[in-house]
Formats: C-alpha cells, sequence, structure tokens
C-alpha cells in the first residue's frame, strides 16, 4: 500500500484529502504544522507528500526545500494563493506540481497516481540503464541520476533530471511545453503548463554557462523547445 504524507494546517482539508486518498487505497498520515511534518517527512519513507504553502511554524517553501536537500520523494504542493511567482518559486525548490484551492478530490487523487506511477517508472529504469549521455562537457549518468558539467557534477531535482534526459535522449526534435508535460507529468496537457517553464529555466541556470545563451536546451519560439547536439 502506497504511503501519503498530508502537511496541512487546515484539519477539514486534511481529512477530506485523506479519505479521497483511502478510498483509492492509499495509507495516509496528517501533520498540521510545518515543523513536526518536514520532520516526519524527513525521517520517514513516504511515496509522496502533499505540501500546503502557508503553514505555522514553518511554510512549504522552506518545507521543500528542507526535504530536497535529502530526498527525490515527489512533492505536491497546495496552496490557495493563485499568483504565478508562488508556483515559480515552489516549482523551483523542487516541488514536482503545483494546484491551487479549490480543486476536485478526483484531480488530487489522479494526481497523486500519476506522479507516483512515473517516479516508480524511472527509478525502475534508473536502476536498469547504465549508459551515459556526454555532449560538449555535459555527462549525463542515468544509471546513478547525476549530472556533471565539465566534470563538477550539478544537482538537478527529481523533474529536472527527467526532463534533462528525456530531451537529450531526443536531439534535434522539437517539443511542444503540452507535450513535454503529458510526456513528463503523465497529466493531460490542460494543466498548468508554465510548469514545463520553470523547469527548463532551472535546468539552463545549473548547466548552462550563459543561461539567456543557452547551448544545449534552445527556445523554439511559438512552438518549444530542442535539445542541441
Amino acid at each position: 500500500m502506497k504511503k501519503i504524507l498530508i502537511i496541512e494546517d487546515d484539519i477539514s482539508i486534511a481529512e477530506l484529502e485523506r479519505d479521497y486518498l483511502e478510498i483509492n487505497g492509499f495509507q495516509v498520515e496528517i501533520e498540521n504544522s510545518g515543523d513536526k511534518g518536514v520532520t516526519k517527512a524527513k525521517a520517514e519513507n513516504y511515496d509522496l507528500i502533499i505540501l500546503d504553502l502557508m503553514l505555522p511554524k514553518m511554510d512549504g517553501f522552506e518545507i521543500c526545500r528542507q526535504i530536497r536537500s535529502v530526498k527525490n520523494t515527489p512533492i505536491l504542493m497546495v496552496s490557495a494563493k493563485k499568483e504565478d511567482i508562488d508556483k515559480i518559486r515552489g516549482l523551483g525548490l523542487g516541488a514536482d506540481d503545483y494546484m491551487t484551492k479549490p480543486f476536485s478530490p478526483s484531480e488530487l487523487v489522479a494526481r497523486v497516481k500519476a506522479h507516483i506511477s512515473r517516479y516508480e517508472r524511472l527509478t525502475e529504469n534508473s536502476s536498469s540503464t547504465k549508459d551515459q549521455i556526454e555532449i560538449r562537457g555535459l555527462t549525463i549518468d542515468k544509471g546513478s541520476r547525476r549530472v556533471y558539467i565539465n566534470g563538477k557534477e550539478v544537482l538537478l531535482t527529481t523533474k529536472e533530471f527527467d526532463l534533462l534526459v528525456f530531451l537529450a535522449s531526443n536531439p534535434n526534435r522539437v517539443f511542444k511545453k503540452e507535450e513535454l508535460f503529458e510526456k513528463l507529468w503523465d497529466l493531460d496537457s490542460q494543466g498548468d503548463i508554465s510548469t514545463v517553464t520553470v523547469h527548463i529555466r532551472k535546468i539552463r541556470e545549473k548547466i548552462e554557462n550563459d543561461p539567456s545563451n543557452p547551448q544545449y536546451i534552445e527556445t523554439i519560439w511559438g512552438v518549444g523547445y530542442r535539445f542541441e547536439i
């Protein structure tokens, strides 16, 4: 049984999320404060974490940052705040997805299933695939899920790594944002495809000498992105 941690200070929302997830076969635990939530998230093994942005004692941004420093567990951030800057910040800190309240419980369950399924397939593939991609000082080791620039390791989040590997494995092909969202997030393209833009920007900041003039991931204006070889 897959294990979910909900870090949410609104008891009624947390219990509603728990009820729908348990109906769908998940084991669910709830923490109502940020400090207790991050302690539990780091100490125990969960298949996914649902993280509210606004929490007492420690906000969701700091919790996300701390979890990502030690674990690649999928993180689904939720918030009543609709500003794009909050989505960008959350995704930039390593959250895998961002949902704005109110949302339907069925959508929550669908996203949880999609992220867990995606993460399991990727970890299975990485354990059996040992090949590398090397181009112009960039080395992507699929087996160890590590990335190096001129021999120096750079740290990518789970989704950043997955997106980079996908593009690098399909060089010189242009992918629309909608395509990347569907393939990497396993969700319908009607979702928030700005997620893709944020992850591309973060990857460039980590692997490009000049992110404003990228040599690896090229923007094809009005279309999408292409990995250059």
